[in-house]
């Protein structure tokens, strides 16, 4: 899961280094490969000039969040990465963490921020507390690793985290480039954003965008899982076909595609021709977190969307009522669907659960698990109705 997927597929012909094609972990590397970061003075207008949106699952343009921010605040780089499926910040973390640290050293200046922390996971933390104490710029960035849970990684939760201790989402009702960490204007960029923005310090954002789709330049990274041959992390341009992005990890067959992961959504095998890109792009796919898990043909698509749903219920931060009480209750009718239960109300049962925690919760929780159940019900819907019938199409 951490290293790229062997396939002799050709790479993306690229005239600068981009994440999966630059240095090595060292900084020695990185500055034989990379130079010093230059003390980019137009870095916020060269990021909107870019297009470059955060690559941590919402997708907003980095340079508004930029833009929002007031001297004197807060930068938080975010590699926390609580979702199971994703492998693509550690890998950012043990592979490329000088990109990063130039990304958050960037965004600093040009942001006039005066605090820099840098949150991963357990298995990032060796590495990320490596590079940080190889560079004498980056002696001001403080590292905190974070709990492993699936809510760890929102963006209000790594704020709390820093804050208390305790990696729990919370409701904020004024955005956290206004008012975060301990008052402060605060912005929280997923690692992989960053390392987007210290490719964009060096080269500059024609260079970015000379490659991918007018409407989603650049190239993002993937963390692909399921049944494949060749599980792991690769780097495919803005507005790739979701064939071509899961060919190279050379899956046995597909059933269905989840796209962004556990809060992501479910496509049948008639999308795979379908690009993976910004929402505004016509007919795409939207690539979320860059997180795609594919299910065979042996793999039945409801059975294992009720294992998800489950896991989603026990990980709920336990702070309002749709999570508290109506996520268990949504994962117990979506486990009754996957095992064959006839009652013909059920459907009906779930879409009416699905109306009583989707936008109610305190956090978006119950958001991505309403919509992971909803993308199910549509995209297997003969499966379902099999299983309503006594069997599974995936068993034959």
């Amino acid at each position: 899961m951490t290293t790229a997927p062997t396939t002799d597929r050709r790479p993306i012909a690229l005239d600068f280094p981009r994440l999966l094609t630059g240095s090595g972990p060292g900084y020695d590397e990185h500055l034989r490969t990379l130079g010093p970061l230059p003390d980019h003075r137009g870095l916020i207008e060269e990021v909107e000039r870019s297009g470059l949106t955060g690559r941590g699952g919402a997708g907003f343009p980095t340079a508004r969040k930029l833009s929002a921010m007031t001297p004197r605040g807060v930068v938080i780089a975010n590699g926390s990465e609580g979702e199971p499926l994703s492998a693509k910040d550690e890998w950012l973390l043990r592979q490329r963490p000088h990109l990063v640290i130039d990304g958050m050293l960037a965004t600093a200046r040009a942001t006039d921020a005066k605090q820099l922390h840098l949150v991963v996971g357990p298995a990032s933390e060796a590495a990320a507390r490596q590079a940080v104490g190889e560079r004498r710029d980056a002696r001001g960035i403080e590292v905190t690793v974070t709990q492993e849970r699936f809510v760890s990684g929102e963006a209000s939760a790594v704020v709390h985290l820093l804050t208390s201790g305790d990696a729990l989402p919370t409701d904020h009702t004024v955005r956290l480039t206004t008012r975060g960490l301990r008052r402060k204007p605060t912005l929280v960029q997923n690692v992989e954003t960053l390392a987007h923005i210290g490719v964009i310090a060096r080269f500059g954002a024609a260079a970015f965008r000379s490659v991918g789709h007018p409407a989603d330049p650049g190239t993002r990274l993937f963390s692909i899982t399921g049944d494949v041959q060749h599980p792991g992390v690769t780097e495919a341009e803005g507005g790739t076909p979701l064939r071509s992005v899961i060919g190279v990890a050379s899956p046995r067959s597909v059933a269905g595609v989840l796209v962004g992961g556990y809060h992501g959504t479910w496509v049948g095998r008639e999308a795979l021709e379908r690009p993976l890109a910004l929402p505004t792009m016509p007919g795409a796919i939207p690539a979320g977190a860059g997180i795609l898990m594919v299910i065979g043909e042996g793999t039945c698509g409801v059975r294992t969307t009720a294992e998800i749903a489950e896991y989603l219920a026990a990980e709920s931060a336990g702070q309002c009522g749709p999570c508290v009480n109506g996520l268990p209750a949504l994962a117990e009718l979506v486990a009754r669907l996957a095992h064959g239960d006839r009652n013909h109300g059920l459907v009906g049962e779930v879409e009416r659960m699905l109306t009583l925690v989707d936008g109610r919760g305190a956090c978006h929780h119950p958001d991505g698990t309403a919509r992971i159940v909803r993308s199910a019900m549509r995209t297997f819907a003969a499966d379902i109705e099999a299983h309503r019938h006594g069997h599974c199409l995936a068993a034959r």
